[in-house]
């Protein structure tokens, strides 16, 4: 099977060894827009497609079989072009979306919000000292309405944005233990992030839940109508041996 793993995540890199396992052509294609991102097995291709048209022209060259879109759960756009071209190429497409946190114990105390400006008007009345960490390219929106806070922002990549004086930026790339986080949240008195799930970054939200500190969480927009999704890379890789049994 000629397999496109649009991927970026730990559960992208999974699915890929499991299907070069199986004897699958395998190509993960990342955007780039990490600077040394953790490469998956088989081969990868780094840089867009050129929207919807770009894309289905790929598919239909490069004879992809399947497609699966395994990006990060706010990767919309990509989604969103992954489920236009596959539609318009008859090409199959699932989603690997691993779980949010809305199951969590402490989850219904939460202040969930639809997008990262309702999360900036929430965050200003809750408290000082930010912490943040919906990573650089939605930084933009916090900056007005938390310039004059003491916001730290966690990031992997340095941001393209001017950051206030009165904000710390701090580079890091997880997982991150329990301790790690407890140290990094020292003073914070708001935590802001997105349902991004899993548990590489999940030890943040503990140490909110042991300390009282409130939570803003940005909700998932959710996969594009119509297209399946599975939540694990087992889940995956059975999708696709599903497509080449046919």
């Amino acid at each position: 099977m000629r397999v496109l793993v649009l991927g970026g995540t730990r559960e992208a890199r999974a699915l890929a060894e499991l299907l070069v396992q199986d004897g699958d052509d395998v190509v993960t294609s990342l955007a780039g827009r990490v600077a040394r991102p953790r490469l998956p097995e088989g081969e990868v291709r780094i840089g867009g497609f050129g929207g919807i048209d770009g894309l289905a022209s790929h598919l239909r060259d490069a004879r992809v079989d399947v497609v699966v879109d395994a990006t990060h759960p706010f990767a919309e756009t990509i989604s969103g072009n992954a489920a236009a071209a596959c539609g318009r190429t008859d090409v199959p497409l699932v989603r690997l979306e691993r779980p949010g946190w809305s199951a969590r114990a402490d989850a219904g105390a939460w202040h969930w919000v639809d997008d990262h400006d309702e999360a900036a008007r929430v965050t200003a009345t809750l408290g000082e000292r930010p912490f943040l960490t919906v990573g650089r390219q939605s930084l933009h929106r916090f900056v007005e309405p938390l310039r004059d806070l003491a916001c730290v922002v966690r990031v992997v990549d340095p941001p393209e944005i001017e950051l206030p004086a009165t904000w710390t930026l701090v580079q890091s790339r997880g997982p991150y233990t329990l301790e790690h986080e407890r140290e990094a949240m020292t003073g914070a008195d708001v935590l802001v992030t997105k349902d991004s799930g899993g548990s590489h970054t999940e030890a943040k939200l503990d140490v909110a839940a042991e300390r009282g500190v409130p939570v803003v969480v940005v909700r998932r927009a959710g996969a594009p109508e119509g297209v399946s999704v599975v939540r694990d890379a087992a889940a995956a890789r059975a999708w696709v041996r599903a497509r080449a049994a046919r």
